[in-house]
Order: structure tokens, then C-alpha cells, then sequence
């Protein structure tokens, strides 16, 4: 996920300069989760990033805990990654659910790790000892192609590599900079040319649906791949590489069952599920805790 910084994450930033400069009042980020033995987790503070899809798997992975008995304090819509990623380093949250593609690239800009195996060996050698990833989800919220059904159906795709039979006479849409990124990295991997690259921004979804372009940059798990009926082909040579979520914990804050407990939510998650949960908060507006809730019950998990 490669959200920006927004303008509470510059809020929660200024709050911080000023507690350091000595000004008088606590920071409510910074009280580190409480001391345990080895294997012992007292009260496990759950935090997410400031966007719907954070603060809805942060409230999962919290609900599934307290369901287990763990006493939990949830820190939802802290800010950017460059604000919470020193949160949990430091202890003062103990989960958070990330996404093992932009974390890697965050913390080794460096790398070239494409695959999930080899961002999680990146992932293991590259994060300080007192934070580990857990076991990651089947669910990804990543770039993609995405094309209508009946696009896929008509031309028979199923992956990128499919398009590079049509691509010659389909236009692809995606956000202004989508060109310059991926332009030689799709022919590269997949040999694909597209007829006309289209400037469609986050109307990219919309346009796929009016045939303006044939296909588009969509997020993984934008909810509009459900209503606009599309379908994201598979990158099975991961041209954008693997972004699956995955909690990321502070070690000495946790315990056999925090862990076996975040490892039973990430077993049962896939994109699909993903996109249909983020409908509800963001189509439907329900409450993030309440189809939390409901997954989570739903899936014997709660």
C-alpha cells in the first residue's frame, strides 16, 4: 500500500516536534506497551495507518485478540508509516498491519525483492530484532491490470502475460505517472505495447467499466472492481511485486497466543474477502469494528 503522507499525519508530526521541544504535555503515542517476561504479553496495543483499510484490519487483529482473551488498546488513523513505523520500533504499539512490499521498500530503499519470498528474507534481515513479521495473508492490496469480465472473457485473460496477444489495440489508463513507471517494466516482463497510455487518474475503475480504456491501474482491493464488475489479472511474474498484508509486531510485546491468534486471521484472508469488507466500509459506510465483527464470526475466528 503507497498512501502519502496526509494532513493529520502533518498534524500528529507538528504534535510530536513539540513534545520533544519540551512542551508540557504527555505524547499519546509514545508510552511504550508495558514490560513482559519472555513469552508473557500484557496489554497489546493495536495502531493502523490513516486510511480505511488500516484502521479496519487493525480493528480484525484487535477483536480476534480480546476474543482470545488479551487485553488490548486500539490507536486507529495514527498517520503515515514515517509517523507509526517509529511507533511500534519503539514499543509504543505492539501490532500493526502492514504490507510487506512497502514496508521493505521503506526500511531498504535498495532493494530489488520482487517476490513474496524474498521480501520476507529481505524483511528478516533488514527490520531491527525487536520487530518481526508475522505469518502474511493471501490478501493483497497491490497495483494491477484490471479489465472488465467481459474483456476477460472475449479475449480469454486470465493474467498480464494474456494481454500481450490484444495489447496492441487496447489503450490502459492509470494515474498520470503510470507511464513513465511501468511503460519499459511491462515490456520488460511481459513484452506487453499498448496502443495509447491514457492519463485516467482515480477515475481509472470508471473507465474501465465505459470502455473508455480497455485496461487500467486499479488497487487490489478497491471495492469498484465489485460494482464496475471487473476483474484484476493475475502478475504472476510480479512486474509490480508482491505486497501482501501481514502484522508486524514488536517482539518483546507478544506472546504464543497474540501470535497464533494474528497467524489464524491472516490464514483466512484473501483479496477477494478483502475487496468485499472494504465495500462495506467504503460503499455501504458501515463501521470498520462492526464488519470486523462480523468476518470474524463469521469465520470462527471471534
Amino acid at each position: 500500500m503507497k498512501r502519502l503522507v496526509s494532513t493529520f499525519a502533518v498534524a500528529v508530526t507538528a504534535a510530536l516536534a513539540l513534545t520533544a521541544c519540551g512542551g508540557g504535555g504527555s505524547d499519546p503515542l509514545s508510552s511504550a506497551t508495558v514490560s513482559a517476561a519472555p513469552g508473557e504479553a500484557k496489554k497489546v496495543v493495536v495502531g493502523s495507518f490513516n486510511f480505511p483499510e488500516s484502521v479496519l484490519l487493525a480493528s480484525i487483529y484487535a477483536q480476534a485478540l480480546q476474543a482470545k482473551g488479551v487485553t488490548v488498546e486500539e490507536k486507529p488513523n495514527i498517520g503515515s508509516r514515517e509517523i507509526v513505523y517509529g511507533q511500534i520500533k519503539s514499543g509504543g504499539l505492539t501490532v500493526l498491519p502492514e504490507y510487506v512490499g512497502s514496508l521493505l521498500a521503506f526500511v531498504d530503499k535498495s532493494s530489488t525483492a520482487k517476490t513474496e519470498d524474498d521480501i520476507l528474507a529481505g524483511l528478516k534481515t533488514t527490520l531491527p530484532a525487536e520487530l518481526e513479521v508475522l505469518q502474511p495473508a493471501a490478501a493483497e492490496d497491490n497495483n494491477s491490470l484490471t479489465v472488465t469480465k467481459e474483456t476477460a472473457a472475449k479475449h480469454n485473460l486470465t493474467t498480464i502475460e494474456d494481454l500481450a496477444k490484444v495489447s496492441k489495440d487496447f489503450v490502459v489508463g492509470g494515474p498520470p505517472e503510470f507511464k513513465d513507471r511501468q511503460e519499459q517494466n511491462f515490456k520488460d516482463v511481459y513484452g506487453l505495447e499498448f496502443k495509447e497510455w491514457k492519463p485516467t487518474g482515480e477515475t481509472t475503475a470508471d473507465a474501465i467499466k465505459s470502455g473508455t480504456v480497455q485496461a487500467g491501474n486499479v488497487f487490489t482491493t478497491d471495492p469498484k472492481i465489485l460494482l464496475n464488475d471487473l476483474v484484476s489479472l493475475q502478475d504472476t511474474k510480479n512486474a509490480f511485486g508482491a505486497d501482501n498484508i501481514a502484522p508486524l509486531v514488536y517482539k518483546p510485546g507478544v506472546n504464543d497466543t497474540v501470535t497464533s491468534t494474528l497467524d489464524a486471521v491472516s490464514a483466512k484472508l484473501d483479496t477477494a474477502t478483502l475487496v468485499t469488507l472494504m465495500k462495506r466500509v467504503s460503499v455501504d459506510k458501515d463501521d470498520p469494528p462492526v464488519v470486523a465483527k462480523d468476518w470474524l464470526s463469521q469465520n470462527g475466528l471471534a
